[in-house]
């Protein structure tokens, strides 16, 4: 499957906003978008007045980049958000959060989601049990996640938990720090979700 492998702080820069793609490089002043607040490319200090189709590509990109998601992919959540009861851009952004790799994130199992995403791939947690390597895992109320059990004393985990103690779960996800252990006690709300973005832009794209 097709995957970006450019510079990730240039998405940031094209974004405008920090999306945390370099984990702890992204709170220092090494961050790209500290040093060249502006977009890549030889136009990136021009200015232009974006259209309102423009206002939603931008949207819609930016949520697809946060997540680490491909078009088809995006997509995809999409259209199970709109066969979803409730409101469309609050559902595609709870499955885009229900993602076993945003959730590694989310509980402070790693730096960053690419970091996670890497992770899950190589079978470093289990879920309900059971050793699961797939990025995309949408997880449920009732499961539990927790780091496989030979993977407890791998020193990048280890480091990781350390550094994001100070971190809190979102109120969907109970989390047993001494164990290393977390429950999905509910469906992620809007509320839990503090990325800036306005999902009702992402539904008007898509709706066209």
């Amino acid at each position: 499957m097709a995957r970006y492998n450019d510079a990730v702080c240039r998405l940031c820069r094209r974004e405008g906003q920090k999306l945390f793609l370099k984990g702890d490089r992204c709170y220092t002043e090494k961050c790209a978008l500290e040093r060249r607040a502006y977009a890549p490319g030889m136009h990136g200090q021009g200015r232009s007045k974006t259209s309102e189709y423009g206002q939603q590509l931008r949207e819609k990109q930016k949520a697809k980049r946060y997540y680490g998601l491909l078009e088809s992919q995006f997509h995809k959540y999409y259209e199970m958000a709109v066969q979803s009861k409730g409101q469309t851009g609050e559902n595609l952004l709870a499955l885009c959060e229900s993602r076993l790799d945003n959730v590694v994130y989310r509980l402070g199992f790693a730096m960053s989601r690419p970091e996670a995403r890497q992770l899950v791939t190589h079978a470093h947690f289990t879920v309900n049990g059971r050793k699961v390597n797939i990025p995309s895992f949408l997880v449920k109320p009732g499961m539990v996640i927790a780091i496989a059990q030979g993977s407890r004393d791998l020193e990048k985990l280890k480091q990781n938990v350390e550094a994001n103690a100070f971190r809190q779960p979102p109120q969907w996800l109970e989390y047993d720090r001494d164990n290393l252990v977390a429950k999905v006690v509910g469906v992620p709300q809007k509320s839990d979700i503090d990325l800036p973005i306005e999902e009702h832009l992402i539904v008007e794209l898509y709706s066209k």
